[in-house]
C-alpha cells in the first residue's frame, strides 16, 4: 500500500477547479479572489465523487423505450412547500435548502417531519444538540413520534445508520459539518462539501430515499460551498427575507422536477413558519386613509401575482448632498427614475432626500414597480394621499414613457380580487378581458400620470 502523503493545492470556491498554485483568477470559470488554499492527502485511494445511478437495463436503451411515466411524489402536508416542488417531494430527490443563518431554514426543516407523522424521517443534525432539537420542536409543535434525531457528522456513519433504519425521509443539517473520513480536508471545506453531496446523491438515487439538504450562502448571497454543490443536488431552494422582518420568501431557482417560476411566501412567527396562502392582503396599506407618500403596485413575482405597499418619503436636504436610500429596491434604479422625473416631467428632486421602502421586508426587482414608486414619489412631493383603492402596474424607460408589463391581465384580475376600484397601466398594454369592479386607466407617460392622479 503506497504511503500516505500530503500536499496543498487551491481550490476556486465558485468552480471546484483545482490548481497547484495561487492565482487571482480561476482559469476556468474566470472569477476573481475565488481560490482557497487546502490541504489534500495523496499515495491512497480515495472514493470516487462520480454518481452511479441505476437504471432500468445494464446497456444503453433507445429513446423511446424509456419509460417516462409521472415520478411518485411525497406530500408533506405544507401546501406552500409542496406547490413550489411542483406537486411533492420526488423519490430518490436531493433538495438543497439555502439561506442567511437565522432566517428559517431549520425551523422549515424540523417542521415538515412534524407535520407529517406518516413518514419516518431521519433529522441528522451536525450543527445542535438532539436536546436543542427537541426543544425546538416543542416550540413548533406537531407529532413526533416517528421522527428519529441523530446526532453525527461523519458521513460514513451517517449512510450506514440510514440503510439500516431505512427512513421514508432524510434531513441533513447542515452539509457543511459533514465530514468524509476519505478527505483529509476540514468539514465545510470545497472537497469535503463535493463529497459529502455526493455521497448524500448516491444513496438517496440507489435507496428511493428523498434527502433535504440544509446548506448556508455567503456574504455575496450565494450558496457557501463550490458552484458543483448546486450541480450535483437535483433541487435547490433558497430562503429570501430579512431577518428582523416578518415574511420569509422560499424561492426555486433549480428544479429538475417541476418549474423554477414558483414562489412560496411564509411567516415567521412563535410556533415556527406560518403559511401565506394570500401574501397580497397582508401587504397592502395597514394605515389610515389620507396619508401620502404610499402607493400599492401589482407586481408579479415568477408566476405568482401579488399587491405589495410601496411608501416614499421626499423631505427637504438637511445636509449639503442629498441622500437617497432605499430597503428591498435597487437603489440604482431609484436613481434613474428620479432623472426621469427631473429631466422628463420637470420636478426638481435634485435638492431632497428621499427614501424608499418596501412593505413587509420583502426584496422587489419586478419593473413594474416603477410605476407605484414614481407615484409614491410623487404623492409624497406634493403632499397628496393616493386613494386606497388605486393600485399600480406599469414599467418606466428613460425618455419618461410608461412600458407594458408581463401578464397585465393577471394583475389585474388579483387587484380586482383584492377590492381595488382602479389600476393604473400603460396605454400600450392590450387586455383579454377586464374584470367587474374596477377600472383600468391607461397612461402613455409620466405627465399624463401626474396630470391623471393628481388633477384634484
Amino acid at each position: 500500500m503506497a504511503s500516505v502523503k500530503t500536499k496543498t493545492v487551491w481550490f476556486c470556491k465558485e468552480c471546484g477547479n483545482e490548481s497547484p498554485k495561487w492565482m487571482g483568477r480561476c482559469p476556468a470559470c474566470g472569477e476573481w479572489n475565488t481560490m482557497v488554499e487546502e490541504t489534500v492527502a495523496t499515495g491512497k485511494k480515495q472514493s470516487p465523487v462520480a454518481v452511479s445511478v441505476p437504471s432500468s437495463g445494464h446497456k444503453p436503451m433507445p429513446l423511446s423505450d424509456i419509460d417516462s411515466s409521472v415520478e411518485n411524489r411525497i406530500s408533506l402536508n405544507n401546501g406552500e412547500v409542496d406547490r413550489i416542488l411542483g406537486g411533492g417531494l420526488v423519490e430518490g430527490s436531493l433538495v438543497l435548502i439555502g439561506g442567511e443563518p437565522g432566517i428559517g431554514k431549520s425551523t422549515l426543516s424540523l417542521q415538515i417531519p412534524l407535520h407529517c407523522p406518516n413518514l419516518k424521517t431521519l433529522y441528522v443534525t451536525g450543527e445542535e444538540s438532539c436536546r436543542q432539537v427537541k426543544l425546538r420542536a416543542a416550540r413548533i409543535g406537531g407529532d413526533d413520534t416517528n421522527c428519529l434525531i441523530y446526532s453525527e457528522t461523519l458521513m460514513e456513519n451517517i449512510i450506514a445508520e440510514a440503510r439500516s433504519i431505512m427512513p421514508d425521509l432524510m434531513v441533513v443539517d447542515s452539509v457543511q459539518t459533514m465530514y468524509s473520513q476519505n478527505i483529509e480536508s476540514s468539514p465545510g471545506s470545497v472537497t469535503q462539501i463535493r463529497e459529502t453531496a455526493a455521497m448524500l446523491l448516491r444513496f438517496a438515487k440507489e435507496t428511493g430515499v428523498p434527502v433535504i439538504l440544509i446548506g448556508h450562502i455567503t456574504k455575496e448571497g450565494s450558496i457557501a460551498g463550490p458552484k458543483v454543490l448546486e450541480h450535483i443536488v437535483d433541487v435547490v431552494l433558497q430562503f429570501e427575507g430579512e431577518n428582523r422582518g416578518t415574511y420569509r420568501l422560499l424561492r426555486s431557482i433549480k428544479n429538475r422536477f417541476g418549474s423554477t417560476s414558483e414562489l412560496a411566501v411564509f411567516e415567521m412567527t412563535g410556533k415556527g413558519l406560518r403559511e401565506v396562502s394570500n401574501p397580497s392582503e397582508m401587504l397592502i396599506p395597514m394605515h389610515e386613509e389620507g396619508l401620502s407618500g404610499v402607493a400599492v403596485s401589482a407586481m408579479l413575482d415568477g408566476t405568482r401575482p401579488f399587491l405589495i405597499e410601496v411608501q416614499a418619503l421626499v423631505s427637504s436636504a438637511a445636509y449639503g448632498t442629498p441622500q437617497r436610500s432605499a430597503t428591498g429596491f435597487d437603489v440604482r434604479r431609484l436613481n434613474m427614475l428620479l432623472a426621469v422625473l427631473e429631466k422628463r416631467a420637470g420636478f426638481k428632486l435634485g435638492v431632497k432626500d428621499v427614501f424608499l421602502n418596501m412593505a413587509g421586508g420583502l426584496k422587489v426587482n419586478d419593473p413594474a414597480c416603477d410605476l407605484a414608486i414614481v407615484s409614491a414619489i410623487l404623492s409624497s412631493n406634493f403632499d397628496f394621499a393616493i386613494p386606497s383603492d388605486v393600485c399600480f402596474a406599469g414599467e418606466i424607460g428613460l425618455s419618461g414613457e410608461i412600458r407594458p408589463v408581463s401578464q397585465t391581465d393577471r394583475r389585474v384580475m388579483e387587484a380586482a380580487r383584492i377590492g381595488f376600484k382602479k389600476i393604473y397601466v400603460s396605454s400600450f398594454s392590450s387586455l383579454e378581458q377586464t374584470p367587474e369592479g374596477i377600472e383600468v386607466i391607461k397612461v402613455g407617460d409620466v405627465p399624463a400620470l401626474c396630470r391623471t392622479l393628481f388633477r384634484n
